[in-house]
Order: structure tokens, then C-alpha cells, then sequence
């Protein structure tokens, strides 16, 4: 398992800001299966062009997805690495709070044998 740096409060609200809307997970869940320009994108939804754009724009400023020009298109691409560290960071929260459980289940149970 790669060790990043932790995520700043602002990068955690942002990541998450990103993912809390629909349209914006399934952008994500298609551009990491395959680049796709932003035309493209716009095509699957029922949705003008200038929003797709802005909730591509949100997914990049989180940093879950990049664009490039590829000729007069603006390729979109999924960053891994940037989800893997969101589930890192999710991952961590989940084993702070089953350590609580199992210290509390620890407290409530009988004593062994007495």
C-alpha cells in the first residue's frame, strides 16, 4: 500500500463536496474506465454542455480528474491515485471508529470466568 501525505481539511471538503453529487460520481466512475472529452460527457446526460463542463470543473478542482487538449477537445481523465487517497482517508475514519467498538464491547462484556 503506497503512504501519502495526509489530505488538507480544504482538499477533504473538496474531494468530498465533489463526490456528493450524482452526476458527478458517474463523470468520475467513466473517465477513469476511459479519457473522454468533454463533448462526449455532455452527450450521456440530459444536461447542457456548459454543466457538464462545470461539474467536470468541480471533479478537477478536487483533483479527482485532469484535462488535457488533445487538438480543439479537452480531454477528461480520472486520477486514481487522488480516489485511492479519499479511500485512504475513509479507511482510516472506519478503523478509528471500530476501534471504539471494540473498547466499548470490551466494557460491556461479562468478565470471563468469574
Amino acid at each position: 500500500m503506497v503512504a501519502y501525505a495526509p489530505l488538507s481539511d480544504a482538499e477533504v471538503d473538496r474531494i468530498f463536496r465533489a463526490l456528493a453529487d450524482s452526476t458527478r460520481r458517474d463523470i468520475l466512475r467513466r473517465v477513469l474506465a476511459q479519457e473522454s472529452a468533454v463533448s462526449e460527457l455532455a452527450a450521456l446526460y440530459d444536461m447542457s454542455f456548459a454543466a457538464v463542463q462545470k461539474h467536470v470543473a468541480v471533479l478537477e478542482e478536487a483533483g479527482l480528474v485532469t484535462k488535457h487538449p488533445r487538438g480543439r477537445q479537452r480531454l477528461v481523465r480520472g486520477s486514481p491515485e487522488r480516489v485511492a487517497r479519499a479511500r485512504q482517508l475513509l479507511a482510516h475514519i472506519e478503523e478509528m471508529w471500530r476501534g471504539r467498538i471494540y473498547r466499548l464491547d470490551a466494557l460491556l462484556s461479562p468478565p470471563n470466568g468469574d
